[in-house]
């Protein structure tokens, strides 16, 4: 599974947030987009996902043009994680859960098919499959988090976009939640593109980066590359500094003096 860029261009309120966007995204890479609130990582991630269109350019996937792609088929191939949910109705975890199994199924009902496995597997990845009985809107925010990356992953395709995953999760699923991800591009070789604020979470589980400076300009590029200091520093508008600790590197915001 590929997702390319070309020429993308995204502009929110009359600025010019991404220009010039020519990239490629392969099969089994991890990728990271980093930049400050506003730089339009959630503009541009509902782009790649075909939720908007984009000022102009185009987005791939596998070649196509992803308004190209019937809906159904393009729910076989991308699953989306927004940053945020409502919950109107009092649908229970294992039915949410297994909307996401919808796309495979067209018109028909799951009942009868290894649908239910998939999503109580999917659940118990998440340690949430305890909660499968559970209304969604008596979860707290973490285990409402949980199960919606538990839907992602009972929706089963070879391309993942997610919108700050770790949002709401405490550190110990923070760290199960980033290592999971990492492990379906390395052991399965699907494609990952989130969005994350942990800059230290990110270099340890990616394999790229993408930054947006959010006045259009970007850099992509391995994380080796892509997160120095100085490049972050840039990018966030704050200066970043790194240290090397246990095999790990370590990003840290420098104080700024205030006298």
């Amino acid at each position: 599974m590929t997702i390319t860029t070309r020429q993308l261009a995204l502009r929110a309120g009359g600025r010019t947030l991404v220009q010039g966007l020519d990239w490629q995204v392969g099969q089994g890479e991890c990728w990271s987009i980093i930049g400050r609130n506003g730089a339009g990582k959630s503009t541009l991630l509902r782009t790649l996902a075909g939720l908007r269109a984009p000022e102009s350019g185009a987005v791939e996937i596998d070649g196509t043009p992803v308004a190209s792609w019937k809906l159904e088929d393009l729910a076989r191939r991308r699953a989306y994680l927004a940053q945020s949910r409502h919950d109107a109705f009092a649908y229970s975890v294992i039915e949410t859960v297994l909307s996401a199994r919808h796309p495979y199924h067209g018109n028909r009902y799951w009942e009868g098919s290894d649908d239910h496995a998939v999503a109580m597997q999917a659940l118990a990845a998440m340690e949430v499959d305890h909660l499968a009985a559970r209304d969604v809107r008596t979860l707290s925010g973490g285990e409402r988090q949980r199960v919606a990356i538990a839907a992602l992953l009972a929706q089963d395709t070879a391309l993942l976009l997610l919108d700050e995953p770790a949002n709401a999760l405490d550190l110990a699923h923070q760290v199960q939640v980033m290592g999971l991800l990492a492990r379906l591009c390395r052991q399965q070789h699907k494609t990952v593109i989130m969005i994350g604020h942990d800059l230290t979470l990110a270099h340890g589980i990616s394999s790229h980066a993408l930054l947006l400076t959010g006045d259009g300009r970007w850099y992509a590029g391995p994380v080796a590359d892509a997160m120095q200091a100085a490049r972050l520093s840039d990018t966030l508008g704050h200066p970043i500094e790194t240290i090397e600790h246990g095999g790990r590197r370590i990003f840290i915001p420098r104080e700024t003096n205030h006298d």
